[in-house]
């Protein structure tokens, strides 16, 4: 591919977690880069250099400032994580999800984009036997993992039909500095750290963790890839381990910490084995993750520890 320093990046939801760090990537690379977002960056993912638009996708009209902008590349990590029962307001989540996609295609220069990465997630195969891998055919289990599946197929579509160079990268647990502490594995570092009790499930549930700079990685190496165009593609470890392993995985390495195994029930319908078959992107894209998970929970922590 020809020099991609010229280039111009459009990160929607570039002001969350994964997003700052794409943000970062790409004015380490010289580029220049648009975020899109709902709110202001906070002074952690605010990243100099870049151009931030604060706008929401499900309003048409909000999104005027970007219509005249001939982007390159475009990241669509909009949305939210929210296994809201559709009964309870999960329509809400299908609406950010899908529309805020179909609002943010009619803005974009669809014939000068060279690639559009739609950050999917491991939640649109639900009920589907682990090893997950990109041919099986998904079993959603939430309004949120419909949304994002249907973000797929709607994206998979154009590009059968209008050769759309849209790419989905469905991410397993992507974690690092910078995520919010809310999220489970800052959760468990800030309590070890903290040196306190705190309440964990049983922690069963066999999951797949992925660095934040693998995460990245894998983006920009997409960019460079023509043949992954109207593909799905897993990103994650591809190496399961049981939530109770990680919980003591950091008990050990920051060697405090007191987990209460048991105390936190399961969520309703939650899927007790979801890690990836990623033969799909080594072989297509070229790209493996290089992080262990002891050296990304190490750095983790590092940053948790000086936010403290």
């Amino acid at each position: 591919m020809e020099n991609l320093a010229k280039y111009q990046l459009l990160v929607v939801g570039g002001t969350g977690f994964i997003g700052c760090h794409v943000v970062k990537e790409a004015i380490r690379r010289g580029w220049q880069v648009d975020s899109l977002s709902l709110n202001e960056p906070s002074q952690t993912n605010k990243i100099e250099g870049a151009n931030y638009i604060i706008a929401d996708i499900t309003l048409p009209s909000a999104l005027s400032k970007i219509t005249a902008i001939k982007y390159d590349f475009v990241v669509n990590l909009s949305g939210y994580i929210d296994h809201t029962l559709f009964s309870e307001g999960g329509r809400r989540t299908i609406n950010t999800h899908f529309v805020g996609l179909l609002n943010l295609l009619d803005c974009l220069d669809h014939k000068h984009l060279k690639r559009f990465v739609q950050i999917g997630s491991s939640d649109e195969y639900g009920a589907v036997k682990a090893p997950q891998h990109e041919d099986s055919r998904e079993q959603p289990i939430s309004p949120y993992s419909l949304a994002k599946l249907a973000c797929t197929q709607f994206l998979q579509m154009l590009n059968r039909t209008e050769a759309f160079p849209a790419v989905i990268l469905r991410l397993f647990l992507t974690y690092g500095p910078n995520q919010s502490k809310k999220r489970f594995l800052p959760q468990i570092i800030k309590g070890c750290l903290d040196g306190r009790a705190f309440p964990t499930s049983s922690g069963e549930q066999l999951r797949d963790f992925c660095y934040i700079d693998d995460t990245v990685n894998a983006i920009y190496s997409v960019f460079e890839c023509n043949a992954a165009n109207g593909q799905v593609f897993n990103v994650g470890s591809g190496l399961p381990i049981s939530i109770k392993d990680v919980i003591c995985k950091v008990c050990e390495i920051l060697k405090k910490g007191q987990p209460q195994f048991g105390e936190v029930h399961y969520r309703s319908n939650e899927s007790m084995a979801l890690y990836a078959n990623i033969n799909k992107i080594k072989t297509v894209i070229g790209w493996s993750p290089i992080v262990s998970l002891d050296a990304g929970i190490a750095m983790t922590a590092k940053w948790i520890g000086h936010e403290n």
